[in-house]
């Protein structure tokens, strides 16, 4: 299973660019999975659903099942590592994982200016990602040995899909 880590900051587009991956795989007829971290208290369902119900309720897992579709929900947090050992199990040719910057997998970091170079400092930075030139981020990067790939516009992304896919 192949694993590509795609980290920013906030509102960096890191979702456009996995939606992307995600899209251009699947039509390759390859199986995608993917693991989002999200750094807030998320709701997996709306108020007053009985799912909610159940777990309000106290319950510590819980199940949803439709003809077409399984969603777990767990009142525990679960590591990345954890996570990606669950996702081994599905049969996966790849894994898109979006954030959790701090994870040891390959990683295509999408700067949006010179205020994100850090990102640069962040291990298996295999690629970064840009939506407009930045020469100060783009030696630092040459520095490093990191392939640059300037995205202007969603949808751009065929050279690093390329890059990912060899």
């Amino acid at each position: 299973m192949r694993i590509i880590q795609i980290v920013g900051y906030k509102k960096s587009g890191k979702t456009t660019l996995s939606c992307e991956l995600i899209r251009a795989f699947a039509a390759e007829g390859r199986k995608v999975g993917t693991l989002k971290h999200d750094a807030h208290q998320f709701e997996p369902e709306p108020p007053g659903t009985d799912t909610w119900k159940h777990r309000e309720a106290g319950s510590s897992a819980t199940a949803i099942v439709s003809p077409t579709r399984t969603a777990w929900v767990l009142e525990r947090t679960t590591s990345v590592e954890e996570l990606v050992s669950q996702m081994e199990t599905r049969e996966l040719d790849d894994l898109i994982i979006e954030g959790f910057k701090s994870a040891p997998y390959p990683k295509v970091a999408l700067i949006r200016d010179d205020g994100d170079a850090d990102l640069l400092g962040l291990s298996n930075i295999v690629a970064v990602a840009l939506r407009k030139p930045l020469p100060s981020i783009e030696e630092q990067a040459a520095a490093q040995g990191i392939r640059v790939f300037i995205l202007p516009d969603p949808g751009s992304s065929e050279p690093l899909l390329a890059f990912l896919r060899s």
